[in-house]
C-alpha cells in the first residue's frame, strides 16, 4: 500500500517555484513514525495503572482524534487491549461534543453528567533524609482528603516542621515549595514516640488545606495553599519530563538515603538494647555487636555504600548469634526449674514465679 505526495509550490528559489512529489509507502510511513505511534500507549498504561485496573477489565475502547484513523494506531490499540476498538464515534467531533456537554453542566442545563479535575502533580511532605514522601498522588480526582501519621526523628525533639511539596522527583529539592509551617509543644520523648497526624485536604476549588495535629496533646497547626494547581500546562510537562529524565539517577540517590535511614535506626536501636540488656548478654557477644555498631557508625559518617551494606548485614548476624544464645539459655533455665520441681512431687509457687519471669524474659528479649 502506498500513497501520492503532491505538495505544489512549497518554496521557491532564483529559478522559479518548487513543488513537492513523492510516493510514499505504509510500511515506510509506519518506520517513519513508530516513534510517536508507541507514545501514544503511555497515557493509556498510566490511566490504567491509577484506576488500578487491568487492560481485560476494560469494556469498550473509544478513539478520539483524526490520528486514531491511522490503521497502525488501531492495530496497536487492539493488541493491547485485546478487543477492537469502537468506531461508532466521530473521532474529529467527539471533542467537541465533550465541550459541548461540559458547556451545558456549566449552563446547569445537564444535571447527570459531572466532570471531576485531577492533581496534576503529587502533593507531599519532605521527611528524614530530605526526601519527598507522596501524601497525594498525581492524577487523583478532586475533592480528596488523605491522613497519614508521622513521628519525630530525633530524642526530645518538641517541634517538627512541616514543608509542602508538589512534584515526580523523590528528593524534596528536586520538587517546588509550596509552603512550610511549624507545630511545637510536642512533650519530649524518644524519637519514634509521638504521633503527628498530618492531612493534606484539596477542596472542589483545588485549594489545598494542611494541617499537624499532635495526638497526645491536640495542639494543631495548619497552612491554606491556593497556588497547588497553580502551573501552566508546559511546566507540568515539564516537571513531568525531568522526573523521567532523572528517574535511574533519583532512584540511585533515593536508595543511598533509605540506606542510611536503616543504618541510622539500626544503631539506635542497638545502642537502647544493649543499654537495657546489659548483663544478659555475654561478653563476648556485647562485643561483637559493639564492634559491628561503631563499624556501621563509622561507613555512614563516611557516607560508604557498600560499606554501610555489609555493616548492616554484620550487625544483624551479630544480634542474631546473641538473640539465640539467649534463646538457649534461657530454655535450659526453664527445663532445669521444671525438673526440680518435679523431683519433689510438688510445685511451689516461687518455682511458678521464676517460670513465669523466664517466659516473659525471652518474648521481650526476641
Amino acid at each position: 500500500l502506498q500513497t501520492e505526495i503532491n505538495l505544489p509550490f512549497i518554496t521557491a528559489t532564483a529559478d522559479g517555484p518548487k513543488h513537492l512529489n513523492m510516493t510514499i509507502t505504509r510500511a515506510k510511513f509506519e518506520s517513519l513514525c513508530m516513534d510517536l505511534f508507541e507514545k501514544t500507549l503511555g497515557p493509556v498504561e498510566q490511566a490504567l495503572k491509577d484506576a488500578k485496573i487491568v487492560p481485560a477489565q476494560i469494556d469498550e475502547v473509544i478513539l478520539v482524534g483524526g490520528s486514531t484513523r491511522i490503521p497502525k494506531i488501531q492495530e496497536l490499540v487492539r493488541n493491547f487491549f485485546g478487543r477492537e476498538p469502537s468506531k461508532g464515534v466521530n473521532p474529529d467531533e467527539v471533542v467537541a461534543v465533550g465541550a459541548a456537554i461540559q458547556g451545558a453542566v456549566l449552563a446547569g442545563e445537564v444535571q447527570d453528567v459531572l466532570l471531576l479535575d485531577v492533581t496534576p502533580l503529587s502533593l507531599g511532605v519532605e521527611t528524614l533524609g530530605g526526601v519527598m514522601t507522596v501524601m497525594i498522588p498525581a492524577n487523583t480526582t478532586i475533592p480528596t482528603r488523605k491522613t497519614e501519621i508521622f513521628s519525630t526523628a530525633t530524642d526530645n525533639q518538641t517541634s517538627v516542621e512541616i514543608h509542602v511539596l508538589q512534584g515526580e522527583r523523590p528528593l524534596a529539592r528536586d520538587n517546588r515549595s509550596l509552603g512550610r509551617f511549624h507545630l511545637d509543644g510536642i512533650p519530649p520523648a524518644p524519637r519514634g514516640v509521638p504521633q503527628i497526624e498530618v492531612t493534606f485536604d484539596i477542596d472542589a476549588n483545588g485549594i489545598l488545606h494542611v494541617s499537624a495535629k499532635d495526638k497526645a496533646t491536640g495542639k494543631e497547626q495548619n497552612i491554606r495553599i491556593e497556588a497547588s494547581s497553580g502551573l501552566s500546562k508546559e511546566e507540568v510537562e515539564r516537571m513531568k519530563r525531568e522526573a523521567q529524565l532523572h528517574a535511574e539517577e533519583d532512584r540511585r540517590r533515593r536508595e543511598e538515603i533509605d540506606l542510611k535511614n536503616q543504618a541510622d535506626n539500626l544503631i539506635y536501636s542497638t545502642d537502647k538494647q544493649l543499654k537495657e540488656l546489659g548483663d544478659r548478654l555475654s561478653p563476648e557477644h556485647k562485643s561483637k555487636i559493639e564492634n559491628a555498631r561503631n563499624r556501621l557508625d563509622k561507613a555512614v559518617k563516611e557516607n560508604n555504600t557498600a560499606e554501610i551494606r555489609a555493616a548492616i548485614d554484620a550487625l544483624n548476624q551479630a544480634w542474631s548469634e546473641a538473640s539465640t544464645r539467649m534463646y538457649q539459655q534461657a530454655g535450659a533455665t526453664s527445663q532445669a526449674s521444671t525438673g526440680t520441681s518435679g523431683s519433689d512431687g510438688k510445685s511451689s509457687d516461687q518455682g511458678k514465679s521464676n517460670v513465669e519471669e523466664a517466659d516473659f524474659t525471652v518474648v521481650d528479649d526476641k
